[in-house]
């Protein structure tokens, strides 16, 4: 059975890119996709998703707003923060409002993949 994924980036070419690696290379489902931190509240409502992947700079909403009222409405579901800002983050603060893991973009999307296979196994 797929897990179904939520992305939120508010770059259309990263989704693509994440979903394309996902679907064809892991066989995860992509659910939906978000530009922006209220369209992924949104979406995650009427989804549902297994796992929810946030890019950390959105208009109307960043990263860690999201995440936090995600949370709060999908306490179950875990969030990961996939940002080339990983180093601005601190570890108390994602903790605090419930992010699963905070990865670098530079990391790759096969450290992404790794991730999302071990919280969602």
């Amino acid at each position: 059975m797929h897990k179904s994924i939520l992305i939120a980036d508010d770059n259309e070419l990263v989704r693509t890119v994440i979903r394309f690696f996902l679907e064809s290379h892991q066989g995860f489902e992509v659910c939906g996709e978000a530009a922006d931190g209220l369209d992924a509240i949104e979406k995650a409502k009427k989804l549902k998703p297994d796992l929810i992947v946030l890019d950390l700079l959105m208009p109307r909403m960043n990263g860690v707003e999201t995440a936090s009222i995600l949370k709060g409405v999908m306490p179950g579901v875990p969030i990961v923060l996939f940002t080339m800002y990983k180093e601005v983050l601190g570890n108390a603060l994602t903790t605090a409002v419930g992010v699963s893991a905070v990865l670098s973009k530079p990391d790759g999307l096969s450290r992404l993949v790794e991730c999302a296979q071990g919280l969602l196994s």
